[in-house]
């Protein structure tokens, strides 16, 4: 009976996915010469080229992309097996991979894992920041466990639970027009100049949608991807940012900056735990999604202090 090699098919993966061998070989913390050498032992038991190497680095033959359709749940099988089978041993062991938003890396995630691994020391979990599209197809095609997002996003039948829930706010400086407001709605800001935060995730395309929908359009004037940035343009008095609440806060008086709460209904944000089936999680990912969902239910009182 033919059989694959689980860390051949392992390196596979990682190549594929990082389109690279040399950062394959930095992430499974691996000489590259070695995981070349699996993938040309791999290549010859198959009888057939996987992979196509040249100077713009990996690219997938036919037969590559479909061993990678194959080996992702293969490999996923087998750790939710070894995950099962350790809890008869020293306690919960394995890999827990999170695909979240950056309102959800910046706002809750950091704690509420930190909770969750200080439970479950030998559980290692690695976190990477996406737009929701990409939290979406990485869970349907196995890169990631669970996801974390706005329940906004299209979540293409993924099964999906209630997590956490921020609101936006307008960031300005202290001596813009409008920072003298207690509260704004969405369509006031729109005579200014905006920052435009991580193109092409869904908090912008609803606000692209919002203000087409009042007959205006966004003038933005500078494009960043992380919320530090922002902030650094705002107290320059550049622009002003649509930035959630909570993310805003910690740094406004540091900073010198005026955060002001948006009143519109769609501001009021609710975040979700996605994934393709909860049963179908290894137990180190249904301990952690248990675990992230406890933390909502903590918060709750906090929110309804804070927003009386």
């Amino acid at each position: 009976m033919r059989y694959f090699d689980p860390v051949s098919l392992r390196l596979f993966v990682a190549v594929c996915e990082e389109r690279s061998i040399v950062l394959a070989a930095e992430r499974e913390a691996i000489v590259a010469s070695a995981i070349s050498k699996r993938l040309s032992a791999l290549e010859d038991r198959v009888g057939v080229q996987l992979m196509q190497r040249d100077r713009r680095g990996i690219s997938l033959t036919p037969a590559g992309e479909a061993l990678l359709r194959y080996a992702r749940p293969l490999l996923q099988s087998m750790e939710r097996m070894f995950a099962e089978l350790s809890e008869f041993s020293r306690g919960v062991h394995g890999h827990v991979r999170i695909f979240a938003s950056m309102s959800a890396v910046v706002e809750f995630l950091p704690e509420d894992i930190g909770t969750f691994v200080r439970d479950y020391p030998s559980v290692k979990v690695s976190l990477d920041e996406k737009v929701s599209s990409e939290i979406v197809r990485g869970i349907e095609d196995g890169r990631a466990d669970i996801g974390v997002c706005w329940d906004v996003s299209d979540m293409r039948g993924l099964q999906v639970l209630p997590y956490r829930h921020d609101r936006l706010a307008v960031v300005v400086h202290p001596s813009h027009p409008l920072a003298s407001r207690q509260q704004l709605r969405f369509e006031d800001t729109l005579d200014y100049e905006h920052l435009e935060i991580q193109s092409g995730s869904v908090v912008q395309l609803t606000q692209r949608r919002e203000a087409a929908a009042a007959n205006r359009s966004i003038r933005y004037r500078i494009q960043v991807t992380t919320f530090e940035a922002a902030f650094r343009f705002v107290a320059a008095n550049l622009a002003i940012a649509v930035i959630p609440v909570e993310a805003a806060l910690p740094v406004e008086a540091a900073l010198g900056l005026r955060v002001i709460p948006l009143t519109n209904d769609w501001t009021h944000r609710n975040f979700v735990i996605c994934m393709r089936d909860y049963n179908s999680l290894s137990v180190p990912a249904r301990l952690l999604v248990d675990s992230l969902q406890t933390r909502e239910l903590v918060a709750a009182p906090e929110r309804t202090t804070s927003d009386e």
